[in-house]
């Protein structure tokens, strides 16, 4: 009954779904941009980073650009409470991680946190259950009480702030002791400039002996 008069809908779309659907339709899945950047061996997701941080590996699950179909689902996860978005594509991409060894090796998972206020705004992290799923996936511990964002920032002045990072830094790490010598895998939703995920990974190389890695949602073209 409930499903007659509030039917399940496709997150890209807004088509109703079918029975064996599930968050997107089969039409919508067909027309998702992938990467396959971590099938390929692909360096497009170091290179944002490059010379900035040093990444055992990195990928991303889909190409973003803009009025495209992964916005309009990244708009979901975000802004909407659609948080079965993050879970779909937290198994999608947990699955394929696991066939490859290089990743097998990702001893924890760490999202890349929100600002206390944000946090208490949205009620969620939207990168939580991604990487809740890909943790599952690798056998990994999930942590997201290591990594802390210390101040609020917007996206246009953030590469900014990060020049004065040392002096005044927007993320902090909680502790270290649990994370010394492990291989962390860091996940967010979109890799832009990079610049976020450069904050991120410059504090979590303040554990001793680490190794970083870098999975995302989707990367901007």
């Amino acid at each position: 009954m409930l499903n007659l008069f509030f039917p399940k809908v496709c997150e890209a779309c807004a088509n109703v779904l079918h029975d064996n659907e599930l968050v997107i339709c089969t039409s919508c899945r067909h027309d998702l941009p992938v990467t396959n950047f971590h099938f390929e061996n692909s360096e497009t997701v170091k290179k944002v980073l490059y010379g900035r941080v040093k990444l055992e590996n990195a990928t991303s699950l889909l190409h973003f650009s803009k009025k495209g179909i992964v916005q309009q689902l990244l708009h979901n996860l975000k802004y909407r409470g659609h948080e079965q978005i993050g879970d779909f594509f937290g198994k999608w991409l947990g699955a394929e991680l696991h066939t490859i060894n290089a990743y097998k090796a990702v001893d924890v998972i760490v999202p890349v946190p929100l600002y206390k206020s944000k946090l208490r705004k949205r009620g969620y992290n939207q990168v939580a259950k991604f990487g809740k799923e890909i943790a599952e996936a690798l056998n990994a511990d999930y942590n997201a009480k290591v990594l802390v964002k210390t101040k609020s920032t917007k996206t246009q002045v953030f590469k900014e702030r990060l020049k004065r990072y040392n002096d005044n830094p927007v993320f902090t790490i909680v502790e270290n002791q649990s994370l010394r010598g492990k291989h962390i895998l860091l996940v967010d939703d979109i890799i832009t400039t990079g610049a976020t995920i450069e904050a991120c990974a410059l504090e979590l190389m303040k554990i001793d002996n680490i190794k970083i890695s870098l999975a995302t949602l989707a990367i901007a073209d």
